[in-house]
């Protein structure tokens, strides 16, 4: 007999959970309203927040608006995008994760005072280069902040300067830690360096939790959006530990060829992965 599960901790993070009440509810009210970019990187939670009248936009759109309501995401906006819907009368709905604003002010403090100390300091981001997030962060330094995406790229620090070393939330722990490492043992004697560790820890426990999950069943579907960079990095984690792992967006990708050897079934997912979408993965293996 076929056993399927469905991972517990799998599923939206407290940000992500937050930004799609925030939009329910004032959808509920009849009114328009527009989300600066995907509210979360899941196609299928995207197209049903669609069916109930959310319109997604970019930011050469949000521009020409005036005299509307606007959600911001769970990622977070640099300075620059409070200051255009001020000038343009638009209504903001700042649904910005904790965590994420929280990180956006210490790099503001951060960038503020080298700039009224007058010290030439490094200001670093581990994260991806045009994620929403890491805009987010780099324009709280008039974007002068420097992006590294893994730890090959730390060599294109200045290492006789001072370095402050941030990191967009949904890093590798692991990684980070390398990347601390490397400028710990290549810093100038005369140069300072600080890190701070600003992983949101409901993201990186996932890791060991997913690992565990994956390792306790002969098959597993990781279920999230192509976009999403914490499903790659969670993907990853099921792959070292059980082979037969695939990744798919959504229930019609699953294949009855994939399913005919393996009586534990697991299914998992990223933090913008919705559990409806899950629990029909499930509903569609057990029909197999």
């Amino acid at each position: 007999m076929r056993k399927v599960e469905i991972d517990e901790g799998s599923g939206f993070c407290f940000g992500v959970t937050t930004a799609i009440r925030k939009a329910e509810e004032e959808l509920a009210k009849g009114e328009t309203l527009y989300c600066l970019g995907d509210i979360v990187h899941n196609g299928q939670e995207c197209e049903r927040l669609k069916q109930m009248g959310l319109v997604s936009i970019d930011h050469q759109e949000f521009e020409k608006l005036s005299h509307t309501k606007v959600l911001l995401r769970a990622h977070g906006e640099p300075p620059l995008t409070y200051h255009q819907a001020q000038a343009n009368q638009i209504e903001i709905i700042d649904a910005t994760c904790p965590v994420v604003l929280r990180l956006q002010k210490r790099i503001k403090q951060e960038y503020d005072s080298s700039m009224a100390e007058g010290k030439e300091r490094q200001i670093v981001i581990f994260g991806k280069n045009g994620h929403a997030e890491v805009l987010g962060l780099v324009g709280q330094t008039n974007g002068t902040a420097i992006v590294i995406e893994s730890l090959k790229e730390v060599n294109c620090l200045d290492f006789t300067k001072d370095i402050r070393l941030y990191s967009q939330t949904t890093k590798s722990l692991d990684e980070f830690r390398q990347i601390v490492a490397y400028i710990q043992e290549h810093i100038s004697p005369e140069a300072t360096f600080n890190y701070y560790d600003t992983i949101c820890r409901q993201v990186a426990n996932r890791m060991p939790d997913i690992q565990r999950f994956a390792a306790a069943h002969e098959l597993v579907f990781f279920v999230c959006g192509h976009k999403s960079s914490n499903g790659k990095i969670l993907f990853q984690e099921c792959l070292k530990v059980n082979p037969n792992s695939y990744q798919i967006d959504r229930p019609e990708e699953i294949t009855s060829e994939q399913l005919k050897d393996f009586s534990s079934i697991g299914i998992c997912g990223a933090t913008s992965t919705p559990k409806w979408l899950m629990e029909e993965c499930k509903r569609v293996i057990m029909k197999e």
